[in-house]
């Protein structure tokens, strides 16, 4: 098990009912492939998915928050299966507050993976701040539990396997 759990982070996540990701460089590498034609493609690991369908067969509500705006990330979400994905989110604390405010919840059972700058607000607020072994430091220093494996290496499906087992 990873060398970051600790006793108040294993009980943050054991009540969590929202998990929110970010996509480039949580569900992807962060590395952006151009085709000849400009077109943008991110490549996204299947073992992810598999985790959200399974957290999401547990009740745990999943949602995509991103500053990007390509629409290959709503289409993973939906072939992801997952209850949101929102495109060109600036704000992820306004939109993770609506969603709380949607499913009568609090920020304590918010789990948020983030791996830059624009994932501070949200981390600091959630109950279970997560981030990939590859974020940068400020994040690393700032999120309750850092996964071994990078972005776009299964880093989500890490997550969702530690939920799994520790509600089984």
């Amino acid at each position: 098990m990873n060398k970051n759990l600790n006793t108040k982070f294993i009980n943050a996540l054991k009540k969590i009912e929202i998990l929110s990701l970010d996509t480039d460089g949580v569900l992807t590498d962060g590395g952006l492939y151009y085709t000849e034609e400009g077109t943008e493609l991110r490549k996204f690991n299947v073992k992810d998915g598999m985790g959200i369908k399974m957290i999401r067969d547990l009740g745990i509500k999943v949602f995509v928050l991103t500053a990007s705006e390509t629409n290959s990330i709503i289409s993973r979400g939906k072939k992801l299966g997952v209850d949101g994905v929102f495109i060109g989110c600036h704000d992820k604390l306004s939109q993770l507050k609506r969603l709380a405010d949607q499913f009568d919840t609090s920020f304590d059972r918010i789990g948020h993976v983030g791996d830059d700058l624009n994932d501070l607000p949200v981390l600091n607020v959630v109950g279970c701040s997560m981030t990939v072994a590859d974020a940068v430091p400020a994040i690393i220093e700032a999120a309750d539990f850092v996964t071994d494996r990078k972005g776009g290496d299964a880093a989500v499906r890490e997550i969702c396997d530690l939920i799994i087992a520790l509600r089984s």
